[in-house]
């Protein structure tokens, strides 16, 4: 079989076009979080905190000498990214809670009646046909 042929295979399965919807779907969630936490959140706390601006809050390592740059850590970045995170992580187990919640109402219905066999059918086509004497 041709690699050209596998892959066609691969790709046409439903769950790798689910995986790659997610995946796009996520990405797009990802910024949307990102800009609320850099555009909305962060500049309030900053606020509170005196004006303080998370994305350049940093420890100089090194100064910048000439064409060299300086050497940062830049900590106030790791804490937007970590605000993130944790806006992303919450919203994902709400989405997962609730997932799980449709599932356990489908396991908690009842199986629908089976339908009637044969030799059910006949016997009420015999009792009709007795009442109808």
């Amino acid at each position: 079989m041709s690699i050209a042929k596998e892959f066609k295979e691969f790709a046409a399965k439903g769950s790798v076009i689910d995986l790659a919807v997610g995946v796009i779907i996520g990405a797009a969630f990802g910024k949307i979080v990102t800009s609320l936490v850099d555009d909305v959140i962060m500049p309030p706390i900053g606020m509170v905190l005196n004006g303080v601006d998370f994305s350049k809050l940093s420890i100089t390592l090194r100064d910048a000498i000439g064409d060299k740059p300086a050497v940062l850590i830049r900590y106030g970045v790791f804490i937007n990214t970590l605000i993130t995170f944790l806006i992303v992580a919450f919203c994902i187990f709400l989405m997962v809670k609730a997932i799980n919640k449709m599932n356990r109402k489908k396991e908690a219905a009842p199986p629908p009646p089976a339908p009637p066999t044969k030799e059910e059918v006949l016997l009420t086509e015999i009792r009709d046909e007795l009442r109808k004497r």
